[in-house]
Order: structure tokens, then sequence, then C-alpha cells
């Protein structure tokens, strides 16, 4: 397993602890931290695949193998690279995976609680199971071409577009919970997130039939 792809395990199974410290009612400050760690991981796991795509851990024992001469660790070094390779293709679908886990979690246990409409959710899957049959047909999402999903999407401004709502809608849906805090400031916190879901949407859309009509000319 890549170490970017460990990433994303770690991911999918800290928010799955954060679920269950939510239903547990545990410290909702502890909670909003795992939040962020979370977030901060899904940032790390890009930059580790692409170390690791780019040399990384395969470099550093290419380097010992023509240093050393050792004929055993050039096999090892040829078996893992080719691993690398036969898992690599898979890596952008595994973290888009991790996405949706971490995020349909997340959603799933507020409307548990009854603090999430049925209807957000039901909105959000569909929005997902479209806009990822979309992009799933291109290959990967993590390079845009168009100016429009550059900005909304794969940009600074796209990425803090939906990380910044991303932690405070779900710390703050922990201590309307937990606390009790105001629930209606939680429902505009909710419109916000679920409108930037639905903008990053319409992005990856008009990257892909930006790629069609380009296609098809």
């Amino acid at each position: 397993m890549r170490s970017a792809d460990t990433a994303t395990l770690f991911r999918v199974v800290l928010i799955a602890a954060v679920a269950y410290g939510v239903l547990a009612k545990l410290n909702p400050f502890l909670l909003a931290f795992a939040i962020v760690i979370e977030r901060i991981v899904d940032g790390l796991d890009g930059y580790l695949a692409r170390r690791e795509a780019s040399g990384g851990k395969l470099g550093f024992m290419d380097y010992l193998r023509a240093a050393l001469g050792n004929k055993a660790l050039g096999k090892k070094v040829d078996s893992y690279r080719d691993r690398l390779k036969s898992i690599a293709p898979y890596g952008a679908r595994i973290d888009i995976a991790g996405d949706r886990a971490v995020e349909y979690i997340l959603w799933v246990v507020f409307a548990y609680v009854h603090i999430v409409p049925l209807f957000v959710l039901i909105i959000i899957i569909i929005r997902h199971s479209f806009v990822d049959a979309l992009m799933g047909s291109r290959g990967t999402s993590s390079r845009m071409k168009t100016r429009f999903a550059k900005v909304v999407y794969s940009g600074n401004f796209g990425r803090a577009l939906i990380n910044v709502p991303k932690v405070i809608t779900f710390a703050y849906l922990a201590f309307v919970y937990i606390y009790g805090w105001p629930l209606w400031i939680g429902y505009v916190l909710i419109a916000v997130l679920v409108a930037a879901i639905l903008l990053r949407g319409m992005a990856e859309t008009y990257e892909v039939m930006a790629g069609v009509d380009k296609a098809t000319i």
C-alpha cells in the first residue's frame, strides 16, 4: 500500500471515530480538532502521492543499490517499482473514495441525530454520484484544464471554498448536538457548505463537458 493510500485510510478511520464521539457526546472541542486534522491529512496524501510518483522511497532505494552494488537489493527495488506501477493508477480514485466516505459519515451521523435534514443528505448523494461518474469517465480530477474549474475546484480559492466551510460546519454541528448551541446557525452553515459543494460540482461538470466539446470538434 502506498503511503498516500495509508493516509486516506487514516482519514476514514479518524472520521469514523469522530462519528462515534458525536453519538457518545464526547468533548466537542476534541472532535473539532480531529476534523481539522483530517483536513490536514487530506492535503498531505496528495503531497505523498506526488512525492512517491516522482521518486521518494524509490529514489532512495535506487541510490542505495548503486552505492552498495547489492544485487539482492536491486531485485527488491525492481519488485517495488513494479508493485508501485500496478497500484499507482488507482491512487486518485482511492483518494476520491476516501473523500466520499469521510463526507458521507459526517452527513449521515448528523442526519441520524436529526440535525441535518434528510433532503440535504439526498442532495449530497445525488450530486456526488453523478459528478463522480462524469469525472471517472475522464480519469482523475486532479488536473483541471478550464479556467473555471481551476479557480473553483483545484486552485487555492477552490480548496479554501470547500475546506473552510467543511471544518466550521461539521465542528459546529457537534457543538449543536452535544452542547445545545443554536441550531439555526447550523442551518446557515449547512446551506453555505451545500452551496460550495454544488458549485464545485458545477466546475467538475463544466470541465468534463468542455473536454467533450473539444473532442467532437
